[in-house]
This record gives C-alpha cells, sequence and structure tokens, in this order.
C-alpha cells in the first residue's frame, strides 16, 4: 500500500508539472480567454492511470500553477474544472485494462464518450455556472466559453488523449502474451 501511495504522489508530481509546461503552449480560439489545450489530454492518461485523486490533483495543482504563472493569479472556477475533470475520468478507470495492455475499439469508443461529457460537464456547467454565481461574470461570455472549451478539449483529449492511452497500453505485457520457455 505504502508503495502506491509513493507512485501516487510521484504521478501527482509528474502530472502537475507537465500540465503546466504543455499549457503554457496554447493556440488561441475566435472566443476570447479560451484556447486549444492539449494538457488535458495528458491528465487524461493520469486519470485513467492512476485513478479519480491522482487526475483531480494533476489538473487542479497544474492549472492553478499555470494561471498564477501565466496570469498572476488562478481563475478559480476553471482551476476546479479542471480538477473534476481529471477525477471524473479517473473514476472510470476500472472500465479500462490499459495496465494489462488492453485498449480496444470499444474501450476507446467508451473513453471517448466518457471525457466528452466530462469535458461539456466541467467547462459548461461547473467553470460556467461558477464564473456566473461567484464571479459575476456574463452568461453569453462563459457559456460561449465553455462550449468553445468543450469543442476544444473533446477533441484534443479525443485525439491527443486517446494516441497518448494507446502509446501506453503498448507498453504493457497484454495477459496471458506472456508463455513459459522449454
Amino acid at each position: 500500500m505504502k508503495n502506491n501511495s509513493i507512485k501516487n504522489v510521484v504521478a501527482v508530481g509528474i502530472g502537475a508539472a507537465l500540465f503546466v509546461v504543455i499549457g503554457l503552449i496554447s493556440i488561441p480560439t475566435p472566443v476570447p480567454n479560451t484556447s486549444v489545450q492539449l494538457q488535458y489530454a495528458v491528465q487524461a492518461l493520469f486519470a485513467v492511470i492512476f485513478g479519480p485523486v491522482v487526475g483531480f490533483l494533476v489538473g487542479f495543482i497544474g492549472h492553478a500553477v499555470k494561471d498564477a504563472l501565466q496570469f498572476g493569479n488562478p481563475w478559480w472556477t476553471w482551476v476546479i474544472a479542471s480538477g473534476l475533470f481529471g477525477a471524473i475520468i479517473g473514476l472510470f478507470r476500472s472500465r479500462f485494462q490499459v495496465e494489462k495492455g488492453i485498449f480496444e475499439t470499444k474501450d476507446i469508443t467508451r473513453f471517448n464518450v466518457i471525457q466528452i461529457l466530462s469535458n461539456a460537464f466541467v467547462w459548461i456547467v461547473v467553470a460556467s455556472l461558477g464564473d456566473i454565481l461567484f464571479l459575476g461574470e456574463a452568461a453569453t461570455k462563459v457559456f460561449a466559453q465553455g462550449v468553445v472549451s468543450t469543442i476544444v478539449n473533446g477533441l484534443t483529449v479525443g485525439i491527443a488523449g486517446t494516441f497518448l492511452i494507446l502509446a501506453y497500453t503498448k507498453r504493457q505485457s497484454k495477459q496471458g502474451s506472456l508463455s513459459k520457455e522449454d
């Protein structure tokens, strides 16, 4: 159990650092303060491998540090949404067998349905409503940001996240693939 805790702490540190570094590279969209963010693909990978706590902390810590470096202070409603995205993906960890080298078409489809619904929930509901309720932001602005974030994050996680999970899975031994030598 202790070894697993150490692995998780290391995973959070590495995942959050990757989230920050990759997050500093962003491609702007036509909607203000909204961009294509590739770090969510990495966060999804960590969530699938390590579960909801690591998934949450990678997004929460990574987004808070990235915002502090990039803008001077975190945008907390979106930091929370980033954390929740990782937690939700991580909650479905048991539905995947990536540690056993299995990530087949049905798994890819399941992963992408989960990540698209998760993106919609965290960006359209959590982040947008948080901005309206706690920060007094204009509803049309934040819902536009939430919808665009859902689309671009859904695409990047769908493409890059799927690729990362496939690459990770291929490095694992398939169950029953090893045979005894004579």
